[in-house]
């Protein structure tokens, strides 16, 4: 690659931002392009031991990742290392629960209700909240994201600020959670606006709950309780957070491929009426993915319309140039899941069974719903192996990106990140 100038030591760098955003188990893959970035940096030179990312911000399973890497943020490089071993030993229990006792309590009811009608919930009183229930999933949460350090660290200067954003049943708004310096102030938009509060782990529940699949959480805000789900619901900017809380650059980790949603040349087509499976698996990667790729055009459009306006008047305009990059995979992830639905507790595979869910090749479109609940070692270190492959596919547009430089012994060498390996990451020192 060529060479590239070394940092000038006497300038601060851009405040630089992480976007992780929603998709359930595929936030695994984030974890792997998390991994080769922190490999990446450990070669280069000079070996800047800083959290590279003092603004991070996260929605549904991305902002757990983006909570956990936080709450580390005085030593980065472990912090990924923590991580990257909680999602290489993944398994559904972990999240929710998946013994067959609880999923007729949960699953069963609810597809009574559907099946069945009112008239047998009014009989029964059957008010099912949701698909599965995620109680482990608070347990895990209060192990790998201790939220008390975040105050620390800021005072500290390693973290700048964390967002985690939700979507509200009860007021149809879009809300982001922010916890910073008081510097920063809240920000309305449209249908949207952030609080400042303490992040807890309710926060992370809340913005993490899929709908109808996890049960809305409760969160107290100015003395009443309103009820939220996963914040990639009507998330209508999800960059917008990271720039608010004054990030001059941004690196977006996204759970789908560009433009997934669209016909594969892989899969055979569909002639027949979609199944609950595939209808359902097309309104989640609506909720998770569309909005990302919206956003993102419209950065670059922003972008290029600043190119061409002179610098002289580019000054008196709010808008400025933002550098951007974006890491998503480069391979269908519901398709990788057709290779592992078979893993999945019987309980559930019996159960999404029933609405169409299936581990045949021919049928990617109807394990997209499988995707995002495939939490499942197999699976989630395949989705991880593939993020560090794509991280060194790309690997000079990272150094660049970041301004570093590879360390002499290796700026003519391919990078260490190896894409088929799925081992565990090395112990903590």
């Amino acid at each position: 690659m060529p060479a590239q100038p070394l940092p000038d030591p006497g300038v601060a760098p851009p405040l630089t931002g992480l976007v992780l955003t929603g998709g359930g188990a595929r936030a695994a893959y984030q974890v792997g392009v998390l991994q080769a970035i922190s490999d990446l940096r450990r070669q280069c030179e000079p070996n800047n031991h800083a959290n590279p990312f003092p603004v991070m911000t996260g929605t549904s399973a991305g902002a757990i990742n983006a909570a956990a890497l936080a709450c580390g943020a005085d030593q980065f490089d472990r912090s990924v290392r923590r991580l990257a071993r909680v999602w290489s030993h993944f398994h559904p229990h972990n999240v929710y629960r998946s013994d067959s006792i609880s999923m007729l309590r949960s699953g069963a009811s609810w597809l009574s209700l559907l099946s069945l009608g009112w008239v047998v919930a009014r009989w029964h009183r059957l008010r099912p909240r949701s698909l599965l229930d995620n109680g482990p999933l608070l347990q895990l949460l209060q192990q790998l994201v201790p939220l008390i350090r975040l105050p620390l660290l800021m005072r500290q200067g390693h973290l700048h600020a964390l967002a985690i954003t939700a979507s509200s049943y009860s007021s149809g708004e879009h809300i982001t959670f922010f916890e910073a310096g008081d510097r920063l102030v809240p920000w309305v938009r449209t249908q949207r606006r952030s609080i400042r509060d303490e992040i807890r782990h309710e926060h992370l529940l809340a913005s993490s709950a899929i709908p109808f699949i996890f049960p809305a959480q409760g969160i107290d805000i100015d003395g009443a309780t309103e009820y939220f789900g996963d914040g990639s619901m009507r998330q209508s900017a999800p960059i917008a957070p990271a720039i608010h809380l004054g990030a001059e650059r941004i690196l977006v980790i996204g759970a789908g491929r560009m433009r997934e949603s669209g016909s594969d040349p892989t899969a055979a087509p569909s002639s027949g009426y979609p199944s609950l499976a595939q209808i359902a698996g097309h309104a989640l990667s609506n909720i998770f993915l569309d909005a990302l790729w919206v956003d993102v055009e419209r950065m670059q459009r922003i972008n290029k319309t600043l190119s061409l306006i002179p610098a002289q008047a580019r000054t008196n305009s709010a808008l400025k140039p933002l550098e951007l990059l974006v890491i998503a995979p480069s391979q269908r992830l519901d398709a990788i899941a057709t290779r592992h639905v078979d893993r999945l507790p019987v309980a559930l595979r019996t159960l999404l069974g029933t609405i169409g869910v299936s581990s045949k090749k021919q049928e990617v479109r109807s394990a997209a719903l499988a995707s995002y609940l495939l939490f499942e070692e197999h699976y989630t270190q395949e989705l991880m192996a593939l993020g560090r492959a794509d991280v060194a596919a790309r690997r000079d547009e990272v150094l660049a990106f970041f301004g570093w430089r590879l360390s002499p012994d290796r700026s003519g060498a391919p990078s260490q990140i190896q894409p088929d390996h799925l081992g565990m990451p090395p112990p903590d020192e």
